[in-house]
């Protein structure tokens, strides 16, 4: 069993989450990082109002019945570029679109728009990046506590991983 195979196991295992009650994840079309189209994205707007863009994603999630995704990240960060690309590719981008309202957060270098993840109970240095709030916008509450951090090492997972992990919120 690969290292990310065991993680993701243990993720699953921690949060009481698993096929039976999660959302059957898409499968990727792609098996190593090194598919991904390139160049990289740079997914952060390093100028929005965090608040604001974080609100009306809150809003639209909320009214779509949908989960919402929190991406707190930097732009130069390698892990939060792959995920970013793992999640544009049309297998995960349908299911991410059904599923969840995705917003990104520029944190820089861990001292920017840091009251998002304060909202949420996280007031200590985030334990690295890519780091994301799942919230169930209804009830404003953080469904990974915990587990935020689980894709700060990305890009040695795999991109079924990525996709597994995400899938995993989903009920």
């Amino acid at each position: 069993m690969t290292r990310s195979a065991v993680a993701l196991a243990a993720v699953l295992a921690l949060t009481g989450a698993g096929a039976a009650s999660a959302a059957p994840a898409p499968k990727m079309g792609i098996s190593d990082f090194a598919q991904l189209q390139t160049p990289l994205p740079y997914p952060y707007d390093e100028q929005a109002d965090a608040d604001a863009v974080v609100a009306k994603a809150k809003a639209r999630a909320k009214a779509a019945h949908k989960l919402l995704i929190v991406d707190l990240g930097g732009n130069w960060c390698p892990d939060c570029r792959v995920l970013a690309a793992t999640m544009a590719r049309p297998e995960l981008k349908a299911f991410i679109d059904r599923h969840y309202e995705v917003v990104m957060v520029d944190v820089g270098r861990f001292d920017r728009n840091l009251q998002i993840p304060a909202r949420y109970g996280i007031t200590r240095r985030l334990e690295g990046v890519p780091a994301l709030l799942v919230i169930d916008p209804r009830a404003d509450k953080l469904l990974d506590a915990g587990h935020v951090a689980a894709l700060a090492d990305a890009r040695s997972m795999t991109p079924q991983a990525l996709a597994d992990w995400l899938a995993q919120w989903v009920r």
